[in-house]
């Protein structure tokens, strides 16, 4: 298992912190951002893989912005997959 901190951009949300086990994550916890819903997504999709976080999330908006807390968290989780496959 290793763990793995997401520095977000264009988010409330300054960091993303999570647990990744091959493609398995978990352990996700939100710095920052809208707080309830923040609270909400690490439930949501814990014990979720890379590849199911990323088909849901990835892409999603917040208003006018080109990217939300969710598509942050599908770049996070495959940013922590590639580094754990790097070694």
């Amino acid at each position: 298992m290793m763990h793995y901190d997401y520095l977000t951009e264009g988010t409330c949300s300054q960091m993303i912190s999570l647990d990744i086990d091959g493609e398995k994550v978990t352990n996700i916890k939100f710095m920052g951002g809208c707080n309830g819903n923040l609270k909400a997504i690490p439930v949501l999709v814990d014990g979720w893989t890379v590849d199911e976080i990323e088909s849901k999330l990835k892409g999603m908006t917040c208003g006018r912005r080109p990217t939300s807390c969710p598509d942050q968290l599908a770049k996070a989780v495959r940013a922590a997959y590639e580094a754990q496959q790097a070694g």
